[in-house]
């Protein structure tokens, strides 16, 4: 679900070239190139393991309309400067850029396999790193969107700095009353507008029923989007 939501932030009319960081097996970047024909995918995975599956996924008969604008590259997100240049990632190449980085706390999800653990465990200054990258590779006007934990909106915002601008913040509710379980999170690169938040999103409107809302349920079935306000 957080990769369908992350997904639906990305809305254009126009083609476009969209870098996944962090993308794993590549399901928030597929599913934009799903929904959108003038959407070209750069699906950048640290993980050997995790970039195979990727791959596997583009072969599938299903995927085989979208699949000739879908690439994988093999890249630590964190790189700088040369390496990252070297590792298939230049300066100004993309106006779109998504991330769902490990926002757990190490401690939240203990578990003896270091690729799971890898893929939902955070590490120091992650976002900065992260967003750094996001902010080299994205031509001046272009989108940032993330999915994140609502603890973590200050380190974001922080790490968007002068880079980024104009962010909007959406929390994402299970349901009235009840407290955020993610954020998410879009920017304009050298945007100078101040801060929103936006409207809550509603995972559940029955309190009664664990069916998702109509209009959410559009978006995690790639039905819809749900661009910056």
């Amino acid at each position: 679900m957080d990769a369908m939501l992350l997904a639906s932030l990305v809305d254009a009319p126009k083609p476009i070239r969209l870098a996944d960081l962090g993308a794993g097996a590549g399901a928030a970047g597929l599913a934009v190139a799903a929904r959108l024909e003038g959407a070209r995918v750069t699906l950048v995975e640290r993980s050997p393991d995790m970039a195979a599956y990727a791959r596997k996924s583009l072969e599938l008969p299903e995927n085989a309309a979208f699949r000739s604008r879908v690439g994988v590259v093999e890249a630590d997100v964190t790189l700088t400067g040369r390496a990252r240049v070297a590792a298939g990632l230049a300066d100004d190449s993309f106006e779109h850029v998504i991330m769902n980085p490990p926002f757990n706390d190490a401690g939240d999800r203990k578990t003896p396999d270091a690729l799971k653990a890898e893929a939902h465990a955070m590490t120091e200054g992650l976002f900065e790193g992260w967003i750094r990258t996001a902010g080299a590779i994205m031509v001046p006007g272009g989108q940032l969107s993330l999915i994140a934990r609502p603890q973590s909106v200050a380190e974001i915002i922080a790490a968007c700095g002068k880079r980024f601008g104009g962010l909007e913040i959406t929390p994402v509710y299970p349901r009235v009353g009840e407290n955020a379980v993610r954020i998410l999170v879009t920017a304009i690169k050298g945007s100078r507008a101040r801060l929103n938040f936006r409207s809550p999103l509603l995972m559940h409107d029955n309190p009664e029923s664990h069916k998702f809302s109509a209009f959410v349920d559009d978006l995690n079935n790639g039905r819809a989007a749900y661009p910056r306000g």
